[in-house]
């Protein structure tokens, strides 16, 4: 008893794997080229991988500055509180002392975002 042919139909779905020849011996249209943007502009699951390692090495860069913070600023309360009578050191320290340190940190932590974004054009782009 043969099969119906509407059963047996297969649908393939993806690019060829060579191009082929046009009728005069030409090679017919090139596949489609592996694009990291077209995955992340669809929202497939590679692009979603995409995005998620750099929000991913955002955080990273985020915890680490705010780990360097909190011991940056933290122990002050401690400091301060063993030296009740310093008022003026206490505000030179507030005003003056902890101002570069804090820039500086700041500074770096522009500069790896923006890194971490540029890495992530570049590996978007194929270049």
């Amino acid at each position: 008893m043969p099969q119906d042919p509407a059963e047996r139909r297969v649908v393939v779905t993806g690019l060829p794997r060579r191009t082929r020849t046009g009728s005069r011996g030409r090679p017919g249209p090139a596949p489609a080229r592996y694009r990291p943007r077209t995955e992340i502009d669809e929202q497939t699951t590679l692009g979603h991988t995409y995005v998620r390692s750099l929000m991913r090495s955002q955080l990273r860069a985020a915890l680490a500055g705010f780990a360097v913070l909190v011991l940056l600023v933290g122990p002050l309360p401690l400091l301060f509180a063993a030296l009740p009578d310093a008022r003026r050191l206490q505000w030179a320290l507030l005003g003056f002392g902890l101002y570069p340190p804090l820039v500086l940190l700041a500074r770096w932590y522009v500069r790896r975002a923006e890194r971490n974004e540029r890495d992530f054009v570049r590996l978007v782009e194929d270049r």
